[in-house]
């Protein structure tokens, strides 16, 4: 066995080696045999000033709707 054929024996077991460890990690592989462990979250989703104050206002109402019941009991 020449060191060239040592070398490519190394290679394909840590290629393999990778695959494993994506595979347990969640991660994804690429082409190159690198891995690829950053997972594709959601986009973050912003609100606008106008949907910040329905939803206060909403609240406020429900807040208005328990206190009202709370005192009737």
């Amino acid at each position: 066995m020449g060191v060239s054929e040592i070398l490519d024996q190394i290679d394909r077991e840590i290629a393999q080696l990778q695959q494993a460890r994506a595979l347990l990690s969640g991660g994804a592989i690429k082409s190159g045999g690198m891995i690829s462990t950053k997972k594709a979250g959601k986009k973050k989703r912003n609100l606008t000033p106008e949907g910040r104050k329905r939803i206060a206002e909403a609240v406020k109402r429900r807040w208005e709707r328990q206190r009202k019941a709370a005192s009737a009991k």
